[in-house]
């Protein structure tokens, strides 16, 4: 299977983009890879210093999520624009929070805000995966029936709600609008 010029520029837009991200992270001081030296497929504890700094950790399920929502979104307000120009759009958004995500404003947020006390930001390896993940979320939302996906979306929230006491709904929450008895909830942990 070829691909058309026309549907290989999406395919070379986000791949761009996807490197202007690791690149504009690099300018902002983000490390490489994690400080330890190594790379992991999945980091499990999510009060450690590797949390946010590998391949997959416990808030991946969250940027899985955006992706269906964001291929929710641009089914919703762009119909007639193709499916690549969608996944690009999204990329840009996703792009965008993880470059906002990074900056002294957010994590000093997240900090003060949040249980992540100790955060000190992403590895840039993390942030382009967390790109690649969202991805994952839309392409199984352009795939799986909505039912599916939104039963999906509601699973992966339970299960990191259950084991971190954290996810994609508490943590705009508590960046938004921070519950005192939320934070002790969670700190228990």
């Amino acid at each position: 299977m070829t691909l058309s010029r026309k549907s290989a520029l999406p395919l070379l837009v986000a791949l761009a983009l996807i490197a202007l991200t690791a690149i504009i992270l690099l300018a902002m001081g983000r490390v490489p890879i994690c400080t330890c030296g190594e790379i992991k497929l999945w980091t499990a504890d999510v009060t450690s210093s590797d949390n946010s700094q590998h391949i997959s950790d416990w808030y991946t399920p969250s940027h899985i999520i955006h992706g269906m929502l964001f291929y929710g979104l641009f089914h919703l307000l762009t119909p007639r624009l193709s499916m690549g120009w969608r996944a690009v759009g999204s990329i840009v958004i996703e792009a965008a929070w993880e470059i906002v995500e990074n900056s002294p404003w957010i994590i000093d947020r997240y900090r003060e805000a949040t249980i992540a006390a100790g955060y000190t930001g992403d590895s840039v390896l993390n942030s382009v995966f967390d790109v690649l993940w969202m991805l994952v979320g839309f392409w199984l939302a352009l795939r799986l029936p909505v039912w599916v996906t939104v039963l999906l979306a509601i699973a992966m929230e339970l299960v990191a709600l259950a084991v971190i006491r954290d996810n994609l709904t508490l943590n705009v929450l508590m960046l938004v609008w921070p519950v005192d008895a939320i934070r002790e909830w969670q700190q228990a942990l």
